[in-house]
């Protein structure tokens, strides 16, 4: 299977502090094609606090994931772990 994995960390909070991070994340998985093996394996991470343009970051991640557009996932898990 191709797989495709969002992630995003949340903070959550008591009382406005900081009280632990938690993931989310959610898997989608393909069926294989040659043109989604094409796209071999990669990690692409956005953080506000650094120089990388969130809107060029999404527009990145499309361009690179252009071949899903047009696919419905085989399967999708959604988890949620502490970390």
């Amino acid at each position: 299977m191709f797989t495709v994995d969002l992630t995003r960390q949340l903070n959550v909070s008591d009382d406005s502090e900081h009280d632990h991070y938690v993931q989310v994340r959610c898997e989608l998985r393909y069926t294989p094609a040659l043109d989604l093996d094409a796209l071999g394996s990669f990690d692409s991470w956005f953080f506000y606090d650094t120089d990388t343009d969130l809107d060029g970051w999404f527009a990145d991640m499309a361009e690179r994931l252009g071949p899903l557009r047009d696919r419905r996932p085989a399967g999708i898990d959604l988890f949620e772990e502490p970390v």
